[in-house]
């Protein structure tokens, strides 16, 4: 479990649809999202909050079926660029809008934000990144730039609760997480739980021989580690040159032995015991 402080966030349901509009907030925080899927935008365009300035979010499917597509953009008024996207883009299922509640978020700050979060999301690599460039960090008095990175922190925060996961790099192994290895085919990995997937670690080694009948997904995942340098090839097999966060045990098995695997049972601790037995365990009654 993290040391990291709690923090509570809330979330209104203004028409009583779980996965309809939502607003997001954080306490002690003068930010707010406004999340919604892409079907309700003629409804939620008349939110006197997009009026405003701010930092926005879409995502949808991404060309293959691991990774979502996701575009950030900015604005001094949100309706306005939103409403472009709904008309000019078709990719997009569903968006989230960040402003502030005291109307201080300007355009800079905006700005701001928008850059910070497309490096993140090119470096995380978990999203199919719809923007063609990464915009320059604007110049920012040293008191509004310290405003934006808290601004910023806050957001990252809000983002998982409400399924927005791929700003998210791997956290680092906690205290408590049992260390896995992976063995077969040649090939050694490792790696460990955390609350956000499965996290393999840096030289860990990958089969280079795809089995035919290998899950479309897990090919194309794999093609996109290659493609995006976090596979290299070398002689017998593809090393993993950053921590990298799967989605799951199996995936991360399946993409490590380029084959369909139950992760719960490929991966194992130092004595042996796969996945599966380790948590059975924890769960015996005592």
């Amino acid at each position: 479990m993290s040391n990291a402080p709690g923090f509570s966030i809330r979330l209104f349901i203004p028409c009583g649809d779980p996965e309809g509009l939502r607003i997001v907030e954080k306490w002690n925080w003068n930010g707010q999202g406004i999340v919604f899927p892409r079907f309700l935008w003629p409804e939620v365009r008349k939110r006197p909050e997009l009026d405003r300035t701010g930092v926005y979010i879409l995502w949808g499917l991404g060309e293959s079926e691991h990774l979502p597509r996701a575009y950030v953009g900015e604005s001094s008024q949100l309706v306005s660029r939103l409403t472009s996207h709904a008309q000019k883009k078709d990719f997009w299922t569903h968006g989230v809008a960040f402003t502030s509640k005291d109307q201080n978020l300007n355009e800079a700050h905006a700005r701001y934000l928008e850059a910070r979060l497309v490096r993140i999301a090119n470096a995380a690599k978990r999203c199919e990144l719809d923007n063609n460039n990464a915009p320059k960090l604007p110049d920012l008095a040293e008191a509004d730039e310290a405003d934006a990175k808290l601004y910023l922190e806050d957001m990252l925060l809000c983002l998982p609760v409400i399924g927005v996961e791929f700003f998210e790099k791997p956290r680092g192994q906690a205290a408590t997480s049992v260390s896995l290895f992976l063995k077969g085919k040649g090939i050694e990995a490792r790696g460990y739980e955390e609350s956000g997937g499965f996290v393999v670690r840096t030289d860990s080694r990958a089969v280079k021989a795809e089995v035919p009948a290998i899950p479309a997904a897990i090919a194309d995942l794999r093609n996109f580690l290659m493609t995006n340098g976090i596979f290299v090839e070398e002689e017998d097999a593809y090393r993993l040159t950053r921590n990298y966060r799967f989605n799951s045990p199996s995936q991360a098995a399946s993409v490590m032995l380029a084959d369909s695997r139950n992760g719960r049972l490929e991966w194992k601790d130092d004595q042996g015991r796969s996945l599966r037995e380790i948590q059975d365990s924890e769960t015996e009654p005592t």
